[in-house]
């Protein structure tokens, strides 16, 4: 089993504390960075400011309703820049809008996930995603 870095993208404190409790009980991904607004993850993709050292994430989890940047903003730029467009991004947010859908996959996502109201099913989600993206899907090599 190949261990991963995934980036998580979210600024909603309960949703990362529950993505990181699953990920750690199936003990998939080797390495989880979190930032909580679009313009650290500019940063962090770019390795600026603080993110200097930042290892490049093998996959990202991708809020839309994000402050500073919106997840739609990040998509456009990640899947624009040369560097970073291979990096699979899944778009996980409480919208269901047409319309956020629409711009997701027009920019390029990967896939598009509404976020389950309910723990156990956001569990159950964060878990599908994991065995999907981590154990099944050849990830592209980093550049």
């Amino acid at each position: 089993m190949k261990r991963t870095h995934l980036l998580l993208v979210e600024d909603n404190d309960g949703d990362i504390l529950l993505t990181k409790e699953v990920l750690e009980e199936r003990n998939i991904v080797s390495e989880l960075s979190v930032v909580k607004d679009g313009k650290d993850a500019l940063l962090f993709l770019l390795k600026q400011d603080q993110y200097v050292h930042a290892k490049s994430p093998d996959i990202i989890l991708l809020d839309i309703n994000l402050p500073k940047k919106s997840g739609l903003e990040v998509l456009a730029f990640i899947k624009n820049h040369e560097e970073l467009r291979q990096i699979p991004v899944i778009m996980l947010t409480t919208s269901s809008s047409e319309l956020d859908l629409r711009k997701s996959y027009s920019n390029h996502a990967n896939c598009f996930i509404t976020k389950p109201v309910d723990v156990g099913d956001f569990a159950k989600a964060i878990a599908a995603i994991e065995d999907f993206w981590f154990n099944i899907v050849l990830l592209p090599p980093k550049v």
